[in-house]
C-alpha cells in the first residue's frame, strides 16, 4: 500500500511536471510568434512613415529597437538616423552625433546579416558621411571600402537602382577630384582610387535601365542632375540639356530634391 501510494504520488508529480513543461513550451512558442509578428509590424510601420516623409516620427519609432538583432530593423534605423541628420532643423552637433550613430547601426546590421544588401548599402553611405567630420584624408582613405560595400550590395541585389546610382556618384566624385586631393590619395594608396566621367555615365545608364523594372525611370532627382553635369563635362550639350531639364521639372518631395 505504501509502495502504491508512492507510485501514485510519483505519477502525479510526473504528470504535473509534464504539464508544466508543455505549458512552458506553449508560452515560449507564443512568445516567439509574437516577437516575430512585432518585428514585422514595426517594419511595416517604419516603411509607411518613410514613404510619408515622417522623418522624426520614423526615427522615434525605430530608435526604441536599437538593441534589436534584426538586420532589417537596424539598417532602417541607420537610414532614419542619417535622414534626421540631413534636416535643416537639426543642429550641427546633432548632425555629427547622428552620423556616428547611423554608422554604428549599419555596422551592427552587417554583423547580424552579411548577406543583407541594404546593410552594405547603408554602411557605405554612413561611412562616407562620417568622413565629412574626420577630414579629407580619412574620407579618401575610406574610398575603397565604400565602393566595395556598394559593389557587394549590387551583387546581392543587382536591380537596386539606388546602389547603382551611388556607385555612379562615387565615380563622379573621383573624376572631379581636385589636384591637392589627388596628391593626398597618392600618399595613401599605391594605386589611388580614380574614375572618369565616362565611367559615371555608364553606371548612371545602368541605373536608369534598372529602374525600368519598377516603371520609375526618374526615381531620384540627383541622378538626373548628375547625368546632366556629366554630359556637360563630356561636352555633350544636347544630352546635358535633356537631363538638366528633367532635373528641373522633377517634383520636389525631399529637402535634397529642393536643393536640386
Amino acid at each position: 500500500q505504501v509502495l502504491r501510494k508512492s507510485l501514485q504520488r510519483g505519477f502525479t508529480l510526473s504528470t504535473g511536471s509534464f504539464l508544466l513543461y508543455e505549458a512552458h513550451k506553449l508560452i515560449s512558442g507564443f512568445a516567439e510568434v509574437h516577437a516575430s509578428f512585432k518585428v514585422e509590424e514595426v517594419i511595416e510601420q517604419a516603411d509607411y512613415l518613410y514613404g510619408s516623409g515622417e522623418t522624426e516620427k520614423l526615427y522615434r519609432l525605430l530608435v526604441q529597437h536599437k538593441n534589436s538583432d534584426d538586420a532589417e530593423l537596424l539598417w532602417r534605423l541607420a537610414r532614419a538616423s542619417r535622414d534626421l541628420a540631413q534636416l535643416s532643423s537639426t543642429s550641427a552637433e546633432e548632425k555629427r552625433q547622428l552620423a556616428y550613430e547611423a554608422l554604428e547601426y549599419a555596422k551592427k546590421a552587417l554583423e547580424k546579416n552579411e548577406a543583407n544588401f541594404a546593410a552594405h548599402k547603408w554602411y557605405a553611405i554612413c561611412l562616407s558621411d562620417v568622413g565629412d567630420f574626420e577630414g579629407i584624408k580619412t574620407k579618401i582613405g575610406n574610398a575603397f571600402v565604400i565602393k566595395e560595400h556598394f559593389q557587394r550590395a549590387i551583387e546581392l541585389n543587382p536591380k537596386d537602382a539606388t546602389t547603382i546610382h551611388l556607385i555612379g556618384i562615387w565615380c563622379y566624385s573621383f573624376a572631379e577630384m581636385p589636384w591637392y586631393q589627388r596628391k593626398i590619395a597618392a600618399t595613401l594608396f599605391a594605386t589611388p582610387p580614380t574614375s572618369t566621367f565616362q565611367e559615371y555615365a555608364v553606371h548612371s545608364h545602368l541605373k536608369l535601365f534598372s529602374c525600368l523594372y519598377t516603371a520609375d525611370p526618374n526615381f531620384y532627382s540627383k541622378n538626373l542632375l548628375f547625368l546632366g553635369k556629366t554630359y556637360l563635362k563630356l561636352n555633350n550639350k544636347k544630352m546635358a540639356l535633356l537631363w538638366l531639364s528633367k532635373a528641373k521639372e522633377y517634383p520636389a518631395h525631399t529637402e535634397e530634391d529642393k536643393q536640386v
